[in-house]
């Protein structure tokens, strides 16, 4: 009796157990994450100042720039912290020169960036954004990438 009573009980409390989401709410927690993303400041920001040169629109041909998924694929690593990130971003708008340069493929082929003086609050925003968000790519990024890692692009 004790027995059939406890598989009662085992049954009961494992059936409660089960996640019940529903399609509704996936969406909804999926369109709260997109809204997010889309009002983070440094996405406005990264839109506003680095776009110009490095948006994910521009052929490979005509660049003037990396795209920003570049510079985030060359700045961030498995064990790379938000903050060294964001002070490796501030360190080289503040003083660009070749030194400082992380991307050597990209300074031998655009040259180094023109120093721009942007607000320390802005670019936090803009490297936050980057570091905790998946950042849009060219279609020819990741065949570009692949092919030139170890070409100046480590």
């Amino acid at each position: 009796m004790k027995l059939s009573v406890f598989i009662w009980v085992l049954f009961f409390s494992t059936m409660g157990c089960k996640n019940k989401q529903s399609d509704a709410d996936y969406k909804s927690s999926t369109d709260f994450y997109n809204k997010t993303v889309e009002s983070h400041p440094g996405k406005k920001l990264m839109e506003t100042y680095c776009y110009a040169c490095h948006d994910a629109t521009t052929s490979e041909e005509t660049r003037l720039a990396p795209p920003m998924i570049a510079i985030k694929r060359r700045y961030i690593f498995k064990n790379t912290t938000q903050e060294a990130f964001t002070n490796d971003m501030q360190n080289w708008i503040k003083n660009p020169n070749e030194i400082n340069a992380k991307m050597f493929g990209a300074v031998k082929r655009f040259g180094i960036m023109p120093k721009i003086l942007y607000p320390e609050k802005d670019i936090e925003q803009i490297a936050d954004f980057i570091f905790n968000n998946d950042i849009e790519q060219p279609e020819w990024f990741e065949e570009h990438y692949n092919q030139n890692m170890g070409k100046g692009m480590r």
